[in-house]
């Protein structure tokens, strides 16, 4: 008989999570919670002999982390990560049940089939096998499956490093998402985008006063007035264009890859020509920000003395304080600045005997890959982990077909991963850890 390998056992442990509904509203009254997967996580760990534990942040929010021993434990320890926790999903929107796990066309359907059960699937697998078949790493590996990821944070990884530090003591780097996935230049030729960077996120609330008073006199001090000049005059506002390192190394790879010349003056011209993921990378080349919400008033014939508006900010690297500048510029001086949440830009080189080891490991499972570095304009849980001095990739490897709209899936009707890319993915994953 066969021995079972992490390629064959990837596909159910995926289509087990994706079955379990975590989805996170961002309200603890209407969140599924995350301890039935990570209970379940825990399980197909102890089976296989591999301890771990549960932290709970809140009643049904859970984390789980273990730490599987290398060879030399002299070595710095590599955090392996991922989120249990899913965005919503409309069942009455997809084509199948988003909390189904359905197998169909070559793919397994669900709501976070890329975001990021796939990944959290390829880990348990992968070191599932390690204890089946006695393979030691190299050096400590550190799991971690965190809640939370999808709403701030607070309960998951940002929970664990400020409740629970010590679990990461001696780790030095990281992987996690969202990167490693593939973009298909040619037959022979596959860029595989490692996240070095990402943006820094603040959201900010707009608040608006005026003189409250009745729907039908003339009435010159209306706060909704005000803030509405003020969101559309930042909704329609485009910040200035700053090429970070980690972008113009992006943009001279794909340009050299793609045979077209770079204008740095214009690099949009060049991501116009990256199809699927054109839209992740045209939003690291400049601060965003991006109107989410409004609310004024409690009655259509009066005029409210308030209003306010949400908006969803992503700064570049080292842009944070320029921004602010400019946006305060945009909405004038009437208008209040609340910053509702926080969390700073993150960006490291790509260099060194890790990102050596995930390009050798990309190629031995595919000839035709290349590793480029790019910038998330998202955020992850890497901005939790970073904090505590770690260095963090994102690296969830796929081999994607090149007509997959791979980046409109996150988050979006449809989701779904390629079985074919799941059993490269955890392939990938397993050459890239037994050689780190």
């Amino acid at each position: 008989m066969e021995p079972i390998t992490a390629a064959d056992e990837v596909i159910g442990i995926c289509r087990d999570l994706l079955r379990i509904d975590t989805s996170n509203t961002g309200d603890p009254r209407t969140t599924a919670g995350e301890r039935v997967a990570a209970e379940y996580v825990a399980a197909q760990l102890a089976e296989v002999g591999i301890e771990s534990v549960l932290h709970e942040s809140a009643p049904k929010r859970a984390n789980l982390v273990a730490r599987i021993p290398g060879s030399d434990p002299s070595r710095g320890a590599l955090l392996v990560h991922g989120h249990l926790d899913v965005v919503p999903a409309d069942a009455s929107e997809w084509s199948v049940h988003p909390f189904s796990g359905e197998e169909k066309d070559g793919y397994l359907w669900g709501r976070g089939a890329i975001d990021m059960k796939d990944f959290d699937a390829m880990m348990i697998a992968t070191v599932r096998e390690w204890q089946r078949t006695g393979v030691v790493p190299p050096r400590d590996i550190v799991l971690a499956f965190t809640a939370d990821e999808e709403a701030g944070m607070e309960y998951g990884s940002q929970f664990l490093v400020h409740e629970h530090a010590g679990l990461f003591e001696g780790v030095t780097e990281a992987i996690g998402e969202v990167g490693g996935f593939s973009y298909t230049v040619s037959k022979d030729l596959r860029l595989y985008l490692v996240e070095t960077a990402e943006k820094g996120i603040d959201w900010l609330r707009l608040h608006a006063k005026g003189r409250p008073g009745h729907g039908s006199f003339v009435h010159d001090d209306n706060a909704v007035t005000a803030l509405a000049e003020a969101v559309a005059a930042v909704g329609r506002h485009k910040f200035p264009m700053v090429l970070t390192p980690t972008v113009r190394a992006f943009l001279e790879q794909v340009s050299d890859a793609l045979g077209i010349e770079l204008d740095p003056d214009e690099p949009e011209l060049a991501i116009a020509k990256l199809g699927p993921i054109a839209n992740i990378i045209g939003a690291t080349v400049r601060n965003t920000a991006n109107p989410t919400r409004l609310e004024a008033g409690y009655k259509d014939n009066v005029i409210p003395g308030t209003a306010s508006a949400t908006i969803d900010c992503r700064t570049l690297p080292g842009q944070a304080e320029a921004f602010l500048e400019q946006f305060r510029e945009l909405i004038g001086p009437d208008i209040e600045i609340e910053h509702v949440s926080q969390q700073g830009a993150v960006e490291t080189s790509f260099d060194g005997a890790l990102v050596d080891a995930m390009g050798a490991a990309l190629r031995a499972e595919d000839p035709g890959a290349r590793a480029v570095p790019y910038m998330l304009s998202g955020g992850t849980d890497a901005k939790a982990f970073s904090t505590l001095g770690i260095r963090c990739f994102g690296f969830a490897p796929l081999k994607l077909p090149a007509d997959l709209p791979f980046s409109s899936l996150f988050h979006g009707i449809d989701e779904r991963v390629p079985v074919e890319g799941l059993q490269f993915g955890v392939r990938v994953l397993d050459r890239l850890l037994r050689s780190s």
